[in-house]
């Protein structure tokens, strides 16, 4: 029997989680990533309860390589220093199962890529386009068309399939905010706590990484396109004066090494979020999934997750789909309420975190502290309680890697 052909369009962390979990069962698979490398540089990523299941269910386990879980008190904070709200890790395994883990996003990508087989992952290519015969797509890629059953869209926010799929979309929208982020090496004594700050208009958020390096991240109100002369600059004058060990995470930040690992210093972005959600997450047979199908700010830290959560969904229905469409369609009714409601959450949490009047922040900050703690962690458990599906047993086969010439 033919092997069945998926193209994934984008090598982020959603693409190459729905290359390995369809590869497990069978299918050939062709990655295209328009860049000419796989990265992530510059960013960490924190792995929810939720992601770290779903991960297991595509036979990664992040038990054996994504280290610690995220050690000490975890919680928010005021500049002063006063605690918000905190949780321990014993609280949270014990309600989910599981405690977060955090790593850096290259280490997340290159895990995922090392367990794919060489040639699968096609650099420098990108998918341009795609024709659906509803037997087949032909998709149009710069080094040549390929011929698939399904093509997967995991071309990041600003997806151009999207575009092609939903032309009436209205696409991006600004939410408001910018923000900076650096990974630092680590340090002794170490940081013990994953801690965001909230301000007035301003958040910082320390994040201490399984491999000793510690993510840095911090947000501020700002117009689209608007960029500091001097990003660490800004940065001690938004927070120099903030509780430790912010100010002196910040004198090391002006020190960093260009021959570190990760020499990418300071990244500085806006944040953006689909003006609406789509009306479905696929096309005959294409589908949407990670920042492609519903871009969200990054205040619940739940974009990658989702995309992980879509790619093992997508594999899991595809996996003994006789028909792809109806398979896609599944995985819409599956997918779309899901991330429009996370989407939705994390765009409340900016608003609130953002404000900056000076009546409002301190309002704001007395409703969190006398929200009941088991109140708080109720209201994540629709987030991080979320199980995979039931997977089917992986099939035996392991087909060989499509080469993108040969079909041209």
């Amino acid at each position: 029997m033919r092997a069945r052909h998926v193209v994934v369009a984008g090598g982020g962390i959603g693409g190459l989680t729905a290359a390995v979990a369809l590869r497990r069962h069978g299918w050939r698979v062709t990655v295209c990533e328009r860049a000419a490398a796989l990265t992530g540089v510059g960013a960490g990523i924190v792995l929810a309860p939720n992601a770290l299941r779903a991960l297991a269910s595509a036979g990664l386990d992040p038990g054996r390589w994504a280290g610690d879980v995220l050690p000490g008190q975890v919680g928010l904070r005021t500049p002063d220093g006063t605690w918000l709200r905190r949780s321990d890790d014993d609280e949270l395994s014990t309600r989910y199962g599981l405690s977060a883990r955090a790593v850096h996003r290259g280490f997340l990508i290159d895990t995922l890529a090392a367990a794919l087989p060489a040639g699968v992952v096609h650099l420098g290519v990108s998918v341009t386009g795609v024709d659906d015969a509803g037997d087949a797509v032909a998709v149009r890629t710069s080094a040549g068309d390929l011929r698939a059953d399904v093509v997967l869209a995991a071309d990041g926010a600003r997806s151009a399939l999207r575009g092609r799929l939903f032309p009436r979309h209205p696409g991006l929208r600004h939410a408001g905010e910018a923000g900076w982020r650096a990974v630092l090496p680590g340090a002794d004594p170490p940081v013990r706590q994953a801690v965001e700050t909230w301000g007035r208009g301003e958040r910082f958020g320390v994040v201490p990484l399984a491999d000793g390096r510690v993510y840095l991240y911090a947000t501020a109100v700002s117009g689209p396109g608007a960029r500091p002369v001097d990003h660490h600059a800004e940065l001690t004058r938004r927070f120099g004066a903030w509780h430790s060990p912010i100010p002196e995470l910040l004198d090391r930040l002006d020190r960093l090494d260009p021959r570190d690992p990760d020499p990418a210093g300071v990244l500085h972005h806006d944040f953006h979020e689909l003006a609406a959600p789509l009306p479905r997450l696929h096309a005959g047979r294409v589908a949407l999934l990670g920042d492609a199908a519903h871009a969200m700010t990054p205040n619940l830290g739940q974009g990658g997750c989702q995309a992980v959560e879509d790619a093992v969904v997508a594999a899991h229905l595809l996996a003994s789909a006789d028909d792809v469409p109806t398979a896609l369609a599944a995985y819409t009714k599956a997918r779309h309420r899901r991330t429009t409601l996370i989407a939705r959450r994390s765009r409340r949490v900016g608003e609130l975190a953002r404000l900056s009047h000076p009546l409002a922040a301190p309002l704001r900050n007395l409703a969190v502290r006398a929200t009941p703690r088991a109140l708080s962690l109720r209201a994540l458990d629709t987030v991080f309680g979320w199980q995979p599906p039931s997977a089917p047993a992986p099939s035996p086969a392991t087909p060989a890697p499509v080469d993108v010439e040969e079909q041209r």
